[in-house]
């Protein structure tokens, strides 16, 4: 038969990190070797004791459902955690996911009617554009671009986009695909905007543990006047290597709890018994050494990236967190001209220079364009410094930096 698809899922298309991947994963399976620098995941193991944790709950017996919105155990560890990021947070003001992609999806739908405006800070993770579609939403977006990256200097772009209008603000700190930390104070001008305008504020802070050169990571909702309109999203994926557990989790006044809880019973009806105890173990002090090994790891490769990309002549603004970088790909922003790397000059096929990276040099990277950044293409640095070498080596050769 000839389905007709629903109006909400021709809104959207494939997430184009993901189909990179997929296309990186065809060259592999025909032999090929491909250093893929497109999917967002550390590559390091599940920390030993997060693992041992989990093998332990399953003996225990924790393999059955659990209440819907988590185990009380992980809601008041996360709130604990919560608490000491300076955000007044509660138990019962916690709803555990099965991925922090979820409680974004979750969130999204339960404050989002058609029409509704939702504001965006570009480059912009992929799913974001697609939660908002899929809600009915209407997006405006503010280009960070033109200011390597950094929102402080483009706050007067966002009080001019923001209005009485807007129902919801999206803000990334650290940032996928940019690697930016916000500062406080562009955090004070959010802060500023969402009071006067009475918005609600999404603060994903899935990449909060990871940041460099002594830049300390602010949880948006412990600013004063920000406690009853924040949803702060977060997770275990990325700083404790946990991506296929699927594991994180949404932090709401218990209003929005309470509607978003509805929607979370009648989905996913609870995140999986014994990850979520793993989950526990994970936010407990045992696993802060290996947690701080990675961070200084990445740190190292974004170093060595940056130099490496130097040494070709190619400048980029120098991710203060996360392990991504957006890479300049048209011809004069390579040279490193501030101009073009501000948008003011017509830019280069984002999508094209990526697709030919990964036939040419068999090196995976994502689009710029898949975040409403045209003219670059994001590297994740969650690759070995050999990996990392050899792509650099490879993207050189055959002319692409």
């Amino acid at each position: 038969m000839n389905f007709d698809f629903s109006a909400r899922v021709d809104r959207v298309e494939p997430s184009a990190t993901l189909a990179i991947s997929n296309l990186a994963s065809e060259l592999e399976a025909q032999g090929e070797d491909v250093v893929d620098l497109s999917v967002g995941a550390p590559d390091f193991p599940t920390p030993e004791n997060i693992v041992q944790a989990a093998k332990d709950a399953m003996d225990a017996g924790h393999t059955g459902y659990t209440s819907s919105n988590g185990i009380p155990e992980l809601k008041e560890a996360i709130a604990e955690k919560l608490r000491g990021n300076g955000v007044d947070a509660d138990a019962d003001e916690v709803i555990v996911t099965p991925g922090g992609k979820q409680a974004l999806f979750e969130t999204f739908q339960t404050l989002i009617d058609d029409g509704d405006e939702v504001v965006l800070l570009d480059p912009a993770w992929v799913s974001y554009e697609a939660m908002v579609k899929l809600s009915g939403g209407s997006l405006k977006r503010v280009d960070l671009a033109p200011h390597d990256f950094r929102l402080e200097p483009a706050l007067d772009e966002l009080a001019d986009t923001v209005s009485d209008e807007t129902k919801l603000l999206v803000v990334n700190s650290p940032s996928n695909p940019t690697g930016g930390v916000f500062s406080d104070a562009a955090l004070e001008g959010v802060r500023d905007l969402a009071v006067e305008h009475d918005i609600a504020v999404i603060s994903d802070e899935i990449y909060e543990r990871i940041t460099y050169d002594g830049f300390e990571h602010t949880s948006l909702g412990s600013l004063d006047g920000m406690e009853d309109r924040t949803i702060t999203i977060n997770g275990f994926s990325k700083a404790f290597s946990m991506t296929g557990w699927r594991l994180g989790y949404l932090h709401a006044p218990e209003d929005l709890i309470s509607q978003a809880g509805k929607l979370h019973s009648h989905s996913v009806s609870c995140a999986v018994n014994f990850v979520q105890h793993a989950g526990v173990e994970a936010l407990s002090d045992r696993t802060d050494d290996t947690v701080e090994e990675m961070r200084e790891a990445f740190e190292g490769r974004r170093d060595m990236l940056v130099d490496l990309l130097a040494e070709h002549g190619v400048d980029v603004a120098v991710p203060k967190g996360a392990f991504y970088m957006m890479l300049p790909v048209d011809d004069s922003a390579v040279q490193g001209t501030a101009e073009n790397a501000s948008g003011e000059q017509p830019r280069a096929d984002d999508q094209a220079w990526c697709e030919g990276a990964i036939q040419d040099a068999k090196v995976a990277t994502v689009p710029g364009s898949a975040f409403n950044a045209p003219g670059y293409a994001r590297i994740s640095y969650a690759a070995s410094e050999e990996r990392l070498r050899e792509a650099v080596e490879r993207l050189a050769e055959h002319d692409y930096i």
